[in-house]
């Protein structure tokens, strides 16, 4: 049996990148794709957050001089293009799927609320939410926690490029210390590198537990649902574990 029956996956547009330049990687897409249909056919419900670094990166925007409300809302477009391609995905598998914004674009996508996003969830669809919250300021960390606090998500994944929580950036010093488990106190006391603090806050509040875990390794996501395994999770419990 599954650890977790509802999960809300926030997925980076990193990881639906191309290779070290903009874009979206067809390949990856239609990956990340197949592993969704797999689990929803396990009866997993699931909620998806995209982001929107593959399309444009804030910090490099906003330090060209554009201004900051601007570059959100742009990345809250880019993370609508993010949404609409792994829900083409999903359709092309056979995995049936829905697309709600936090804002409407025309006829192309429409907004919904959260009585409807679990009446989806409950169908078997997979949900997508785009357009982040739908304002400025808020990244895409916080409308994940945002809408895991919404359908009442059992956990809230986050999928990252590496494996867990460290006491330092891994990829920059191979020293690090892998911080299995931890708190949401201890993640904001310390500024781990985890999500924002609003979206740390708004988990907390609701006592929905975080799990940070690689996905380009194999089986994470499945791992982690069924058995709490990999990466790293923080919840309200006491007890920190660190692993070398």
């Amino acid at each position: 049996m599954p650890s977790y029956q509802r999960i809300l996956l926030k997925l980076s547009g990193e990881a639906l990148g191309k290779q070290e330049k903009s874009g979206i990687d067809l390949d990856k897409v239609f990956s990340f794709a197949r592993q969704l249909k797999d689990l929803r056919e396990e009866g997993i419900q699931i909620g998806v957050v995209t982001g929107a670094g593959n399309l444009i990166r804030g910090v490099e925007a906003t330090s060209s001089g554009i201004k900051r409300d601007r570059v959100d809302q742009v990345g809250m477009l880019a993370t609508t293009l993010n949404g609409m391609m792994l829900a083409e995905a999903l359709e092309t598998l056979g995995c049936p799927s829905t697309v709600i914004g936090a804002f409407s674009c025309g006829s192309i996508i429409s907004t919904g609320n959260a009585k409807e996003a679990v009446t989806a969830l409950e169908q078997g669809k997979v949900v997508i939410f785009v357009g982040g919250t739908g304002n400025p300021y808020f990244t895409t960390d916080t409308a994940a926690a945002l809408r895991a606090c919404e359908i009442q998500a059992d956990v809230l994944i986050k999928a990252t490029k590496v494996d867990g929580i460290f006491d330092q950036d891994p990829l920059k010093n191979p020293h690090a210390v892998k911080i299995e488990k931890t708190t949401y106190h201890h993640v904001l006391k310390e500024g781990l590198s985890v999500m924002d603090a609003s979206a740390i806050a708004l988990c907390q509040e609701n006592t929905i537990p975080i799990h940070i875990l690689n996905i380009y390794q194999e089986n994470a996501l499945k791992d982690a649902i069924y058995e709490q395994k990999g990466g790293s999770i923080v919840t309200g419990e006491s007890s920190c574990l660190k692993m070398k």
